[in-house]
């Protein structure tokens, strides 16, 4: 691309070799329109032909980017390593196994790159509706949701949705620690940024095997929410009212 991009879509990706071919033609669909962007899928140390989809697309796709990890670090970590190599200044992210519809990304982006765009605005977070997933990891998911949001009194309903829009120098502002990705919001809240929360579509998984299992999750999930609350607790904002210019400034 000849000009610089508006908006940086970032896919984690681990062993999702058939599915990069129809994520890459759908980030296009949705996000020519709205471009210029990029995107990133980022190679999670995938042990499949996940790299080689990656390349071949990237034939029709001057905008795709490959990241890779030398072994499987985590959804997090490949978010945030995402973000870092990311040319825009504003992120939106996506799962790439496909559940998440890349039709949904300018919905999420609009209130961040628009010119009028509201400067205390720093996360769009997109809430699944009519979730397509088994009924054990939907009842697993509400559950936590639910203890989640009685601790941290965030407000949303779904912080486990891979769809998120926010500033990307914000992002690299919080305390980065495995599992961010799912307490966006309550750490947005405690930087002082607003927040807006956006229902989204969900879809079934296509092809590949799903990552994570509930006892996994629950095994950190509560460690997790402690520690979130602990640093949300212990965050205190000043409001600046006054700062002299540098010798030699306007």
């Amino acid at each position: 691309m000849t000009a610089s991009p508006r908006f940086t879509v970032v896919a984690p990706m681990l062993n999702e070799a058939e599915n990069v071919a129809r994520m890459a033609r759908e980030i296009a669909e949705a996000c020519d329109p709205i471009g210029p962007f990029e995107a990133i899928f980022v190679n999670d140390g995938s042990t499949d032909g996940t790299a080689d989809a990656i390349a071949a697309m990237r034939v029709d796709f001057p905008w795709l980017r490959e990241l890779r990890h030398a072994k499987p670090s985590g959804q997090s970590a490949a978010v945030r390593s995402g973000v870092m190599a990311a040319s825009a200044p504003v992120v939106c992210t996506i799962d790439g196994d496909g559940q998440n519809p890349p039709s949904e990304i300018p919905k999420l982006v609009a209130a961040l790159i628009a010119e009028d765009a509201d400067p205390r605005l720093g996360l769009v977070a997109g809430q699944r509706i009519a979730r397509q997933d088994t009924i054990s990891k939907k009842f697993a998911s509400r559950l936590a949701n639910r203890l989640r949001r009685w601790l941290l009194k965030d407000d949303t309903r779904d912080t486990g949705c891979g769809l998120k829009a926010f500033r990307r120098a914000a992002f690299l502002e919080l305390p980065f620690f495995d599992h961010i990705h799912r307490y966006l919001p309550a750490l947005f809240r405690r930087e002082g940024w607003e927040i807006m929360l956006v229902d989204v579509s969900h879809r079934g998984r296509e092809a590949g095997n799903s990552k994570y299992t509930n006892f996994g999750r629950a095994l950190v999930g509560l460690r997790d929410l402690l520690g979130v609350a602990w640093l949300c607790k212990r965050r205190k904002l000043a409001e600046v009212v006054h700062t002299d210019a540098p010798e030699g400034g306007a």
